[in-house]
């Protein structure tokens, strides 16, 4: 049985055929005839979630893991501006995501009809394209226009790199008609082969790369990509480059700079000129450290040159010169061909620096009380090892870079937009699709903005969620500025007494506390417990004044 809307019967019958098979579905009347169409073919796996923001992180996370993109379906109104937060973070994460919206039929937009709303185009700044079908699939001409929508819009989420792309779709009434005859359509490549890449532009990028001394290669957020990390481990010998990642950028080798915050707060005025380099090559998303920006913009390179297959002009250092259209691994490969080792004391600055923060990082911690700081250095020796560890925005996402990556976890966090919504959401969408331990980390604003995260049929035991509780936004007590304010307590931090516990109860998942170094130590094993057969929170409360001056003390001590 399917929907007896053409429009959507054969959107059904094209994702299937193009080998797509998950979709979330939030409640309503206005997108029955997609739950009718989708719900009633075996091939596809249909998930039901209440809460149409969550919903939109929860196929965010599965997608993230899937590397496939997963559907989301709504009703019509403000349902469908709940899916904004999530479709952001896809477009600047690069995650597949088909959003469908059911939309009342042209003739009753503006006029007083319920849950209506403009929904053509809504989400056109943070959109791959939108796209929209027609009310009627009634004749040849309006079904291949149907036809042509439906497989752009399928194929527009993957290439040329991945994203999210929007269906509007306008139903008139009767809704909840069905049918056994199934509307069947074909798959249509809608999307050219690259043209061949220019030898002479590959020619004029190595050139320049010979010709410089001191080159900064700088990873933002990736996937884990175990051909483009040995590409990068072997160019981390050459004595100058310098690779420069973050856990986000989910790339491990002894050579590269992976706590950059550490080095970079150490260097000197006196010094800057030995770290400032020539050529800046960025690549992947977003990079977390803000300290490395200021370095860079304060003191730019000559040449910096960003790689991105989908020619995004992402001027993060205010001082890019070119794009290279080429996927990360590829460039390296054709630039590794081209080049030589360049005699430069670069690689052997950076690294001397690297090491001599290590060190006095070592003796700090050996030294501090049970702050935020103290429990992420538990933590990241004490999490399940191969966990897939998602980093909630604010002060966990930036206590994990400094303590470099580990090639046990892989990372993630939503820092496309670095938005506060949807950290627990997606952790429990990746944990879905994903058997292995899945770890999120997040503060206590963080869990409780998206606490309908549990409001979810479809949660799984390997979802592992660590809430640090220090009573507030605990990231507003070390940011100059608000941590001067009069108001900082009541309009930044905004300091609480909530705690998790009867959250958890409503919600049948396991709870787990900690408020000192050997409360936390004798609780992870329990936490991580295979055994268990529901989600399980820690809730792991301390101290917010001690945090922010242990932090303070931390950036001070390694400059000494």
């Amino acid at each position: 049985m399917t929907s007896d809307k053409k429009n959507v019967s054969l959107l059904a019958d094209i994702f299937v055929k193009k080998g797509l098979s998950d979709i979330i579905i939030s409640p309503g009347s206005r997108n029955a005839p997609i739950v009718n169409a989708f719900v009633g073919k075996t091939e596809i796996n249909a998930l039901s979630v209440i809460d149409e923001r969550s919903a939109g992180f929860f196929a965010l996370g599965m997608a993230q893991q899937s590397g496939k993109a997963v559907a989301v379906a709504c009703t019509s109104g403000s349902a469908v501006l709940n899916y904004a937060p999530a479709i952001a973070e896809a477009y600047y994460q690069k995650i597949p995501l088909l959003v469908l919206t059911a939309d009342r039929p042209p003739e009753l937009i503006d006029q007083g009809d319920g849950q209506t709303i403009r929904q053509k185009n809504v989400f056109a700044n943070y959109i791959k394209s939108s796209f929209e079908l027609p009310v009627v699939v009634n004749d040849p001409a309006t079904f291949q226009i149907a036809e042509q929508v439906i497989n752009r819009a399928i194929d527009l989420t993957m290439f040329p790199e991945p994203g999210p792309v929007h269906i509007n779709i306008p139903l008139r009434e009767p809704l909840y008609g069905t049918t056994d005859k199934e509307v069947k359509g074909q798959v249509i490549a809608t999307i050219s082969k690259p043209e061949k890449t220019d030898e002479k532009l590959i020619e004029g990028f190595a050139n320049r790369w010979k010709s410089s001394e001191r080159i900064l290669l700088i990873a933002g957020q990736m996937n884990p990509d175990s051909v483009l990390n040995s590409r990068l481990s072997a160019l981390a010998k050459l004595d100058n480059v310098v690779v420069l990642t973050e856990t986000t950028s989910n790339l491990y080798d002894r050579n590269f700079v992976d706590c950059i915050d550490n080095v970079v707060s150490t260097i000197g005025d006196d010094e800057v000129k030995d770290f400032q380099p020539d050529l800046v090559i960025s690549f992947g998303g977003q990079v977390v450290s803000k300290m490395v920006k200021k370095f860079l913009r304060l003191n730019p390179p000559n040449n910096h040159w960003h790689i991105s297959a989908s020619g995004e002009e992402m001027d993060t250092y205010f001082s890019l010169t070119r794009v290279a259209l080429l996927k990360p691994a590829e460039f390296f490969k054709l630039m590794a061909k081209r080049i030589s080792n360049v005699e430069s004391n670069y690689a052997k600055t950076w690294k001397k620096q690297l090491d001599k923060v290590r060190e006095a990082r070592a003796v700090y911690l050996k030294k501090i009380p049970f702050s935020d700081l103290h429990v992420f250095n538990i933590l990241q020796s004490n999490i399940h090892e191969n966990s897939i560890l998602h980093l909630g925005n604010s002060t966990p996402v930036r206590y994990s870079q400094l303590f470099g990556s580990r090639l046990i976890f892989e990372y993630r966090s939503n820092r496309g937009v670095s938005g506060i919504d949807g950290q627990v959401s997606t952790a429990a969408g990746s944990a879905f699709v994903n058997t292995r331990v899945n770890t999120i980390i997040t503060g206590d604003l963080g869990f409780l903005y998206d606490s309908n995260a549990l409001m979810n049929q479809n949660l799984t035991p390997n979802l592992k969620i660590i809430v640090i509780n220090n009573g507030g936004g605990g990231i507003f007590r070390f940011i100059a500025g608000p941590d001067k304010s009069p108001h900082l307590e009541k309009f930044f931090e905004t300091k609480h007494t909530w705690r998790t516990d009867k959250i958890a109860e409503a919600f049948d998942v396991i709870y787990f506390k900690a408020d000192d170094e050997k409360g936390l130590i004798r609780v992870l094993p329990d936490f991580y417990d295979t055994n268990l057969k529901r989600p399980a929170i820690l809730e792991v409360f301390t101290p917010a004044k001690t945090n922010a001056q242990v932090l303070k003390d931390y950036f001070k001590f390694l400059k000494s």
